[in-house]
């Protein structure tokens, strides 16, 4: 395994760790993810440089799964599919960011181009037809992270299976919850 991918398997091995011991002391989490003390000193010294480093790791991996799902053009729900996909790669950052979230950190800036991105996606996919155009592009964005945050707790937690997690976000947010013939008129 490169070193890139094992400091990727690290980081999201002691995000969760985290999320499910959000007390733990880096020898705690150095035991929770298999490593040594010593191997998780030289990655972080400290338990808040720890702490950086996985919200920063979180906001690289977001922004790298909408760059990624080549939004631009995109057809909608293979952009939406795409972007789902991308994003789960690294869900163990974005339980991690989930449970330690700062109000501050919708201030950055990348966090804000990130956002007008989706809005962007969103609003071209509302002019062509294929997202409803009742419900604002922004309203669909957030729609999309509420949605992709709840599954992948869900599916943390066992309520939801791993395999459909992806499947039940796309038909909920692409078809949303009623069936054809109970949708209001």
């Amino acid at each position: 395994m490169a070193e890139q991918e094992t400091n990727e398997a690290l980081q999201n091995a002691l995000a969760l760790a985290l999320v499910e011991h959000p007390r733990a002391s880096l020898q705690e989490l150095a035991c929770a993810v298999g490593v040594s003390k010593a191997t998780l000193y030289r990655f972080c010294p400290t338990r808040e440089s720890l702490l950086e480093r996985l919200q920063a790791s979180s906001l690289n991996a977001y922004k790298s799964a909408i760059k990624e799902a080549n939004l631009d053009t995109a057809e909608p729900r293979e952009g939406v599919r795409r972007l789902l996909e991308n994003c789960y790669k690294n869900k163990e950052l974005t339980l991690f960011t989930i449970q330690h979230w700062q109000p501050e950190l919708l201030e950055n800036c990348e966090c804000i181009q990130m956002q007008e991105k989706l809005d962007a996606f969103f609003l071209k996919g509302q002019q062509s037809g294929h997202f409803r155009v009742d419900i604002s592009a922004a309203a669909i964005t957030e729609c999309f992270h509420g949605l992709f945050f709840t599954m992948i707790e869900a599916e943390r937690l066992g309520r939801v299976p791993r395999t459909r997690v992806l499947t039940i976000i796309e038909l909920v947010l692409m078809e949303g919850v009623c069936t054809q013939s109970n949708s209001p008129s």
